[in-house]
C-alpha cells in the first residue's frame, strides 16, 4: 500500500501527465500536465526541486536538524552558506578559465608556456581564495554555535557526513 503523501509524486512520474510531457502519448488529466509544465517552466528540476549540489536549502535543513539550531542561528547560518555557495560558483568559473588557458596552450602549433602558466596561476589563486573563504566561514559558524553544537558539527565533518 502506498502512503498517501507519495501519490502526487507517483502520478507525476508514472501517470498520464508524465507520459504527455515526454511526448509518449496523451492524457485525460490536462490539469496535471499544465502543472507539470508550469513546474518545469519555473526552472525547477524534478529530481532536486531546484537545489544545486551546494545549494543552501538542503544543507541548512540538515544542519538545523542535526545541530538543533534555533531560528536566529538558522538565519545566520543561511547567510554563511549562501556566501559559500557564491564563492564556490566563482571558483568553478575560475576553474573553467584555467582549463581554457591550458587548452589554448596546447592548441597552437608550438606549446605556449606563458598561457599554460596563466592557467596555473588562475587555478592556484582560485584555490587560495576559496581556502580563505572557507576559513572565514568556519570561523563565523564557530562563533554562531554553542559548545555542544560545535562538537556535533565536528563529528559530522570528521565522519564525512558533511563536506565543507
Amino acid at each position: 500500500m502506498m502512503h498517501p503523501g507519495m501519490m502526487y509524486w507517483w502520478r507525476s512520474r508514472h501517470g498520464g501527465a508524465y507520459r504527455a510531457y515526454a511526448g509518449c502519448g496523451t492524457t485525460d488529466r490536462g490539469s496535471d500536465a499544465r502543472r507539470w509544465h508550469a513546474f518545469e517552466a519555473a526552472g525547477m528540476d524534478s529530481d532536486d526541486l531546484g537545489a544545486g549540489a551546494f545549494g543552501v536549502r538542503r544543507p541548512l535543513r540538515f544542519l538545523a536538524f542535526k545541530l538543533e539550531l534555533d531560528d536566529e542561528q538558522v538565519g545566520k547560518l543561511a547567510a554563511i552558506l549562501a556566501d559559500l555557495k557564491t564563492e564556490r560558483a566563482q571558483a568553478e568559473v575560475d576553474g573553467r578559465r584555467a582549463v581554457s588557458a591550458f587548452a589554448d596552450a596546447v592548441a597552437s602549433a608550438s606549446f605556449d608556456a606563458q598561457r599554460a602558466a596563466e592557467g596555473g596561476t588562475i587555478r592556484v589563486r582560485a584555490a587560495e581564495h576559496l581556502r580563505d573563504v572557507v576559513h572565514t566561514a568556519l570561523g563565523r559558524i564557530h562563533a554562531l554555535l554553542r559548545p555542544e553544537q560545535r562538537e556535533k558539527l565536528a563529528y559530522l565533518i570528521r565522519t564525512g557526513t558533511l563536506r565543507i
